[in-house]
């Protein structure tokens, strides 16, 4: 059995934490906030009540996962795990000084993940000593539910990490998928751009909201239109990615929106503010 520190307790986090958990790893979620770890182990707990009514896992298998994840406010309580996924905010100087922290706690074999998902992973492992042992994780949100696991190779990961993360993520009942570190990787280069135009056809009024995201279900087959989705994503973080293609790439055509700037200087985020596109 693994043991995995997970970085951060909030959407991603503990859903990373709660997967890991399980398929049998013993988990130790950490985060700074001690409020932020009580919800994210309320979450854990609720999202394995769900699977349990839906017949996914057994009651027993539940309560068994749950009793594997543990949780801690300071980052000297990684230093026993024989892995780490790093979930923290999509901040590259929190970012940056995590992983030096965690280089200097850690056995000098440990793999350090990241699942940011647009930060340079070759940045980050640069902050270490060990930058052939640092790869991206990249999940998809909700953790527990999303198939496809983005596996990001910075400029130093080598060969042998690479393929024991893909194998790891396989064991966790995952897909993962090998790209190399560019900006946005694969997902969030291909979404972002959509989801920024998107937002240019609500700002220059070509159609509602409502209208776009029904275009893109219906005409393209879109579980979720590309509106709703941002909502769920966090318009906050949109922004953040769509600044790091644009200032990474240099190309115009990743320029975010001044509706969605407007939008996140006004607090709404989308689901976690309770609007944004929509109302929740």
């Amino acid at each position: 059995m693994t043991q995995v520190a997970v970085i951060g307790a909030g959407t991603m986090g503990n859903g990373i934490a709660q997967v890991f958990a399980m398929h049998g790893h013993s988990v130790r979620m950490i985060d700074v906030s001690a409020a932020a770890l009580e919800k994210g182990r309320e979450t854990i707990k609720g999202s394995l009540a769900r699977l349990v009514k839906k017949g996914s896992v057994t009651q027993d298998a539940a309560e068994q996962a749950l009793a594997l994840v543990a949780i801690a406010t300071t980052l000297d309580q990684a230093r026993t795990a024989d892995l780490v996924v790093e979930a923290a905010s999509e901040n590259p100087a929190l970012k940056f000084q995590i992983f030096e922290q965690l280089d200097q706690l850690v056995g000098p074999e440990v793999i350090l993940a990241s699942n940011t998902s647009s930060i340079s992973i070759t940045e980050i492992a640069a902050r270490t000593r060990r930058p052939a042992l640092v790869i991206g994780m990249h999940f998809m949100n909700p953790v527990p539910v999303m198939q496809l696991v983005e596996i990001i190779r910075g400029q130093a990961t080598s060969d042998d990490t690479t393929r024991r993360v893909m194998g790891l993520a396989t064991s966790l009942g995952k897909t993962p998928v090998e790209v190399n570190d560019y900006p946005g990787f694969v997902s969030n280069r291909v979404l972002m751009p959509m989801i920024n135009e998107a937002v240019f056809c609500v700002m220059e009024g070509v159609a509602a909201p409502e209208a776009i995201d029904t275009v893109m279900k219906l005409g393209m087959a879109h579980p979720m239109g590309p509106l709703m989705l941002a909502d769920l994503i966090g318009l906050d973080t949109c922004l953040a990615i769509l600044e790091v293609l644009h200032r990474g790439l240099g190309d115009d055509k990743y320029r975010p929106c001044p509706l969605l700037r407007r939008m996140v200087a006004a607090g709404q985020l989308g689901r976690k503010t309770g609007r944004g596109f929509y109302q929740y």
